[in-house]
């Protein structure tokens, strides 16, 4: 019975979460069609578009290498073309399936699946993540901080309308809804079968946890043991990020934005980490929806071109996602093509 709820409740939230997304290009499709913005998107130069995707694709490898070498402190010994494929069929699970599973379950399967250190297999995918959600973080933060800070107000307040000016003209009624959500939760809390439902996940918290604990505790003092490990897979992200953003400020460039370099920094960072909230897929709708905002209303870019410089970052996210699906049609992803927990791996 409780298998089936949980099977229900999955169902329910992908439903949600391709509603989202559905409703989201509709709303796009008839944004785009009104005022003719759509037509910018003839004026994409073709070669740039397919420069900015090869960037992408190599910034993807590079990802996997990271991958590759926080396995590796690990002592769990992966080629590196194994754990850059898996990472590519990761990324076409995040990008392009609408399932419940993400790319990094799959990848953290396809791990665990073939070693014994399962649970420091599965930790290399958490850490790899975080550390690319922490290196983005900090460079949306240094070129806020550096370069936009105070100018997003001064903005919004010589704009007469606009979504950010809405924001802030309505967030007593933003206030208030947070508050009637905390007291919709209170109230499951103090309803008696939700405190049973909560009580049992507690008691089995507690039951599985301690051992995964002493784990972490392991694992996390062995990345720390090794900090030119982690000082490398800091710059190595915070490389392969500049390297994309500036190969999107040049595609942008061709589609007539003037806007600096500093405000690509901060706003596609800035979206990516709100990306990585799942109510969508892959962050469909929210970060092209947040990325044109910021250009729009900060940046003062055209909307036609904000639309299509979002446009243009999916697009190239979707095709250089395609190779994880050859990966899986052919079988590459399969363990004959990976020896786990020995020092002389192939690929």
């Amino acid at each position: 019975m409780a298998k089936t709820k949980g099977k229900k409740s999955k169902y329910v939230f992908l439903f949600l979460r391709i509603a989202f997304v559905t409703a989201g290009i509709i709303g796009a499709i008839v944004w785009g069609s009104q005022e003719q913005r759509w037509r910018k998107l003839t004026e994409i130069n073709a070669l740039i578009f397919i420069a900015t995707l090869g960037i992408f694709v190599v910034s993807q490898i590079i990802v996997g290498f990271r991958w590759w070498i926080l396995l590796r402190a690990q002592s769990i010994f992966i080629g590196f073309w194994a754990a850059v494929r898996l990472h590519f069929l990761g990324l076409f699970y995040n990008n392009c399936m609408p399932g419940s599973v993400g790319g990094d379950l799959v990848r953290a399967w396809y791990v665990t699946r073939h070693t014994d250190r399962k649970f420091e297999a599965a930790l290399s995918v958490f850490v790899d993540r975080v550390v690319g959600l922490l290196s983005t973080l900090v460079i949306a933060a240094f070129f806020y901080l550096l370069f936009l800070q105070g100018q997003s107000d001064i903005t919004a307040t010589e704009k007469k309308s606009g979504f950010l000016r809405s924001v802030g003209e309505y967030k007593g009624i933003i206030f208030w809804f947070f508050v009637a959500l905390l007291i919709i939760l209170l109230g499951f809390a103090l309803y008696k079968p939700t405190r049973m439902i909560l009580a049992k996940v507690w008691s089995f918290i507690c039951a599985h946890s301690l051992r995964a604990i002493w784990k972490f505790k392991d694992s996390a003092i062995l990345y720390c043991s090794k900090p030119l490990t982690i000082l490398v897979v800091f710059g190595l992200t915070f490389f392969l990020q500049i390297m994309v953003i500036t190969g999107f400020w040049v595609l942008g460039r061709s589609l007539g934005i003037t806007a600096s370099i500093k405000y690509y920094y901060a706003f596609f960072t800035l979206t990516w980490v709100l990306g990585a909230i799942p109510i969508s897929i892959g962050g469909a709708v929210v970060v092209e929806g947040m990325l044109m905002v910021l250009f729009i209303n900060i940046a003062n870019v055209a909307e036609g071109s904000a639309y299509a410089l979002a446009l243009c970052q999916r697009a190239v996210w979707i095709l250089a996602s395609l190779p994880g699906a050859v990966i899986h049609l052919l079988g590459a992803h399969l363990p004959k093509d990976f020896f786990v927990d020995y020092s002389k791996s192939t690929n």
